[in-house]
């Protein structure tokens, strides 16, 4: 899996996806992510990639052309077209089938990080295939969407945990919130571990912890129940 994200803050990466699992699974060479400064595609020499919106109206709007240039860049360096992704609060909101899709369907995805006001509508109509939100709100760029897509994008790929069960086993892979789970000592400060636990019966344990799903799905996302 290959990730390119365009962005004006390419130094914000490394620190969050050069590190742990994903900093682990990049020198593997599980996955790559390649960040690419927008503004080394900008034609003046100050730079610049956004003007204001036709018609008036608050703030800046990101440029189509050097959006365009940064991209067509990425897919002479790659030899293929990436699924682009652009992260928008207008966009679907990320969810986990979502991901499971794009790791199983996609070898390479490039994220625009918008900024300003947004983007020309005409660069998003004619390059973006994606709109993906990770909620409804509103912040101050798209580098933090980005992160959290690339993240949990790539522990989707194989060969970045261990084995499938390290999330196929965790909150909303299968449409359920996790069970709880408990670790050393079988008792602190009154509280025990419960029994079916301790007991080395794995039937048992896994029947315990799908009722437990169901009941902290229950309790805590019911609209996940009635999806």
């Amino acid at each position: 899996m290959r990730i390119d994200i365009i962005t004006l803050f390419p130094e914000m990466f490394a620190p969050v996806l050069g590190d742990s699992i994903i900093g682990r699974a990049q020198k593997s060479g599980a996955v790559e992510i390649h960040t690419h400064q927008l503004r080394d595609f900008a034609f003046d020499k100050h730079r610049r990639v956004d003007d204001s919106p036709y018609g008036g109206g608050m703030g800046m709007l990101m440029k189509a052309e050097p959006i365009a240039l940064c991209f067509e860049a990425i897919c002479e360096e790659t030899g293929k077209r990436p699924h682009f992704i652009y992260m928008s609060p207008q966009g679907k909101t990320l969810r986990q089938q979502r991901l499971r899709e794009l790791a199983a369907e996609q070898e390479n995805i490039c994220i625009l990080c918008g900024h300003y006001e947004g983007v020309d509508q005409r660069l998003l109509d004619s390059f973006i295939d994606e709109e993906i939100s990770i909620g409804d709100y509103v912040l101050t760029g798209g580098e933090i969407p980005a992160m959290v897509f690339a993240d949990a994008l790539c522990r989707m790929v194989p060969g970045v945990l261990t084995n499938n069960e390290c999330f196929t086993e965790e909150s909303h892979f299968n449409g359920l919130l996790e069970y709880p789970q408990y670790t050393k000592p079988a008792e602190w400060r009154g509280m025990e571990v419960p029994q079916v636990l301790l007991s080395g019966h794995h039937q048992n344990i896994d029947k315990w912890r799908r009722e437990m799903s169901l009941e902290v799905t229950r309790k805590k996302r019911p609209d996940l129940l009635e999806s």
